[in-house]
C-alpha cells in the first residue's frame, strides 16, 4: 500500500532545481520546476544509472549529467536519448510547507 513520505522542506529546492531523495534503499530525486511546481522520478537515468541529482534542470525537464539524455520530469519521458527507457514518477505534493512523495 502506498504511504504519503516527507521528503523535505519546500524551501530546500530553489526553482529549476534538484535534491536528491533516498528511501528504504531507493533513490530519487525531487525537482522544483521553473513555475514552482515540484516532481518526483527515480533517481538514477535508466541509460547508465547515474545519479540525475547532478543534472540540469531547465523549466520542467532534467538532464543526465553523463551522456545528455533529457527527461520531462512531469511525466517520466525520454526527451532525448541514449537513454530510451522512460523515468519512473512519483505523486508529489506540498503540505506545511513539507514536500510529501507517495511512496
Amino acid at each position: 500500500m502506498a504511504e504519503w513520505i516527507d521528503a523535505c522542506a519546500a524551501d530546500d529546492i530553489d526553482p529549476e532545481d534538484v535534491i536528491r531523495f533516498d528511501h528504504d534503499g531507493r533513490t530519487f530525486v525531487i525537482v522544483r520546476d521553473h513555475e514552482g511546481d515540484y516532481f518526483c522520478t527515480d533517481g538514477l537515468c535508466t541509460h547508465e544509472d547515474v545519479h540525475l541529482a547532478d543534472g540540469l534542470v531547465v523549466e520542467n525537464t532534467i538532464e543526465c549529467p553523463k551522456h545528455a539524455s533529457i527527461f520531462d520530469v512531469r511525466t517520466g519521458e525520454v526527451e532525448s536519448p541514449p537513454a530510451c527507457e522512460d523515468l519512473r514518477t512519483y505523486p508529489t505534493k506540498v503540505e506545511d510547507g513539507r514536500v510529501l512523495i507517495e511512496l
